[in-house]
């Protein structure tokens, strides 16, 4: 594996800001429920309340087998085998933002909350589960460049490579 894998570096970069930008939309949901509290009559709903109780609960606690399941062993050995380095990367990336909208969802789930009962405490719980999830799925180019390298070692590389030292002195044909 080379130090500078520019696809790597790449697919990290992109999907390192979807999840930044989730971030901050999950955020940015809870300041609009609490600028526009002022506005929202208060009026408990047993039927919301419980349905937004199970929807986190199995979003939140359904993220955690997700991810466990697309990152196993055995399923990166085989996507490296396969596929090589470039379909371990779509494997990394688009599982990492498939559990980022997982966060969004819960967000957009405690804002509906919201807005249907007037109680912002959905909005304020459920942007913290969110923001957890989601920065419990951020990834570390570290931790990708490991799982290229015990994957995937024998694939191609994503970046070119570079010209042996010896050829440097050989005269073009």
């Amino acid at each position: 594996m080379q130090p500078q894998n520019t696809e790597l570096i790449r697919r990290h970069r992109s999907t390192v800001r979807v999840m930044v930008v989730l971030i901050v939309a999950s955020v940015l949901l809870s300041v609009l429920a609490f600028i526009g509290r002022r506005f929202l009559v208060p009026k408990p709903d047993p039927l919301v309340d419980g349905a937004w109780k199970i929807t986190v609960f199995i979003l939140g606690v359904g993220s955690i087998p997700f991810r466990r399941t697309m990152f196993s062993t055995m399923r990166l050995r085989d996507i490296g085998g396969v596929s090589g380095a470039k379909g371990l990367l779509n494997t990394l990336a688009g599982t990492t933002v498939r559990l980022g909208f997982i966060g969004a969802a819960i967000a957009v789930s405690g804002f509906v909350a919201t807005l249907l009962t007037g109680i912002d405490l959905y909005t304020y719980a459920s942007g913290a589960i969110a923001v957890f999830i989601l920065c419990f799925s951020l990834p570390t180019r570290s931790s990708w460049e490991r799982t290229l390298y015990q994957f995937a070692p024998y694939s191609t590389p994503l970046s070119p490579p570079e010209p042996p030292k010896e050829w440097e002195n050989t005269p073009p044909v």
